[in-house]
């Protein structure tokens, strides 16, 4: 896709938030070529908020962004698929702090965007491209990013369930393969942890319609999994999220071994600070495997 694209028309949807519980509306719309994605509090007098990595506040159990004191929380589902599917500008009002998590996936969001349609400009899209192999570890996790022609993804993840414990992927990243392969799979938790979680103050809004939740043995939810690594997939998805806080589409190899969106944000960061790790090109006819507009 060589020229930065938005949508044709608004669309809407409704629903709680994931931790703090309350209701929620959200409207997408179309914005001009330059504007990026931003998030508009219309319960705060359309007070904008960018996302950008500038403005991440918290990366616990999500990704938040904060702007003079005024909060987004949870935006990672609605980032990744805006992100994956090539729109590179709208804006999103929302009328509390939390964007609704609908069915814990990315898939209501791939819905409405093909209900908006796509619609491009005559500016040509940017692409940040990594010229250099940036790494950051912790106990047990790191996080990579190669140079790559295109968007690429490879994700590790391992918990201590009979029906999680290590799984992998490897993906590049369009938008067919998202909306088949990744934007399916749901959020989780473990059962034994809920109580735990809730006494923090959060997943107040989660119900087995929004997110898969697995006991000792099994899954709670009645209709199972959809994928059988959907733990792994629905991981790729929240980083995919938290990289599209760059701001413009990603060339590169990311390469994510039990990481959290801490890691994830701090990839981000130290990326965008160091400008001799990147460089900003347009892209041309060679270079469109990226993001492919028939996928709506």
């Amino acid at each position: 896709m060589k020229f930065e694209t938005t949508i044709q028309r608004p669309v809407a949807a409704s629903g709680v938030g994931l931790h703090s519980g309350v209701p929620v509306n959200i409207r997408i719309v179309p914005a001009s070529p330059g504007t990026g994605i931003v998030f508009r509090r219309t319960d705060l007098d359309n007070f904008e908020i960018p996302a950008s990595w500038k403005y991440v506040q918290r990366v616990s159990y999500a990704t938040s962004l904060m702007r003079q004191g005024v909060l987004i929380s949870t935006t990672e589902h609605l980032l990744s698929t805006l992100y994956s599917m090539g729109i590179d500008n709208a804006y999103v009002e929302i009328d509390n702090l939390e964007v609704p998590i609908l069915d814990g996936s990315g898939l209501p969001f791939v819905e409405l965007l093909r209900e908006a349609g796509i619609k491009h400009s005559r500016r040509r899209r940017r692409f940040l491209s990594v010229l250099r192999p940036v790494s950051l570890e912790g106990p047990g996790k790191r996080i990579s990013i190669l140079p790559a022609d295109t968007f690429q993804l490879t994700c590790h993840v391992y918990f201590k369930h009979p029906m999680v414990s290590g799984q992998s992927l490897e993906m590049e990243v369009t938008p067919e393969n998202y909306a088949r392969e990744l934007a399916p799979a749901r959020t989780f938790g473990f059962a034994p942890e809920l109580d735990q979680m809730r006494n923090m103050g959060l997943i107040r809004g989660a119900t087995l319609d929004s997110a898969v939740c697995f006991t000792d043995n099994d899954v709670m939810n009645p209709g199972g999994l959809r994928f059988p690594d959907e733990p792994c997939r629905h991981k790729a998805l929240d980083l995919i999220g938290d990289l599209a806080l760059i701001g413009r589409s990603l060339r590169g190899h990311v390469i994510a071994e039990r990481a959290g969106h801490a890691m994830h944000v701090a990839l981000v960061a130290k990326i965008m600070s160091d400008p001799s790790l990147y460089e900003i090109v347009t892209g041309d006819e060679n270079s469109m495997s990226l993001v492919h507009a028939s996928s709506f």
